[in-house]
């Protein structure tokens, strides 16, 4: 009788953590910090009054970090800044969704800052990629992106956006970020695309400076288990809970059996 008690406890802590574990998940956002003024110095970046980044440089980013869905306050310091509420140089309030990821840059020059937020894809067709391209450069005029001497994926990119996402075939393309008129500003050959990646790639610098960031917003993978994985990295929300219901099954069975062995005898 104890053992079946035992296995029925370790069934329901089993259930209830996991479940926990699930619900915190669901809660959660992915928000990642990109430094994109030219002139600005190292900053620390502050969140809801904490300390979060610190000695961030220009073009660096974060990479993804996991808050609590809702709206919080974020704020922008110059590195070695003593922290004093309403003294940032940059501040703002972020709402974000659950499940959901974002980008938040800090663009424009340092007398003119600004944060440019993006919602980030976490899907891509399977055998496909996608991209997108944000205009951070604060002095150059819209541009074109798109095959070099061909059409353009993207037409009149101006600062401070970020355009739509295109899905593509995977491969490898010869691309160029020109002027309307067809003048090339930065060529771009040799532009490796993956299957099952989600990418992003911002124009920064000033417009004699240009040059730009690419970054991985997702790739398509799975966990060590073999599980397949959201954008999130964590199981996806619809197939977690039948298996912590397989599993609690499987104990209660196991309990079952001993219950039968026990009442025969």
């Amino acid at each position: 009788m104890k053992k079946i008690f035992a296995l029925v406890s370790v069934a329901l802590v089993l259930v209830f953590s996991l479940a926990i574990g699930v619900s915190a998940d669901s809660h959660m956002a992915k928000v990642r910090v990109v430094h994109a003024s030219p002139d600005a110095p190292a900053v620390d970046v502050y969140v809801n009054g904490d300390l979060t980044l610190e000695n961030v440089p220009f073009k660096a980013d974060s990479g993804y970090l996991e808050v609590p869905a809702g709206t919080h306050n974020v704020e922008v310091f110059a590195t070695g800044t003593e922290y004093a509420e309403g003294s940032a140089v940059l501040q703002a309030d972020l709402t974000v969704e659950a499940g959901k990821a974002y980008t938040v840059a800090a663009a424009n020059t340092v007398d003119a800052l600004e944060f440019v937020v993006a919602e980030d894809s976490m899907e891509v067709t399977e055998g496909k990629t996608k991209v997108r391209v944000g205009h951070l450069s604060p002095d150059a005029p819209a541009v074109d992106v798109g095959l070099i001497g061909g059409d353009a994926l993207f037409s009149g990119a101006e600062f401070p956006g970020i355009t739509d996402y295109a899905e593509l075939d995977a491969g490898t393309y010869d691309l160029e970020i020109r002027l309307p008129d067809g003048t090339q500003v930065l060529p771009l050959e040799g532009t490796e695309l993956a299957a099952g990646t989600v990418y992003s790639v911002f124009a920064v610098n000033n417009a004699d400076a240009l040059e730009v960031i690419a970054l991985v917003d997702y790739e398509a993978a799975a966990s060590p288990d073999g599980m397949p994985t959201t954008g999130l990295g964590v199981p996806a929300d619809s197939e977690t809970p039948w298996i912590l219901m397989l599993g609690t099954f499987a104990l209660f069975a196991a309990s079952g059996l001993v219950w039968k062995k026990r009442f025969q005898e």
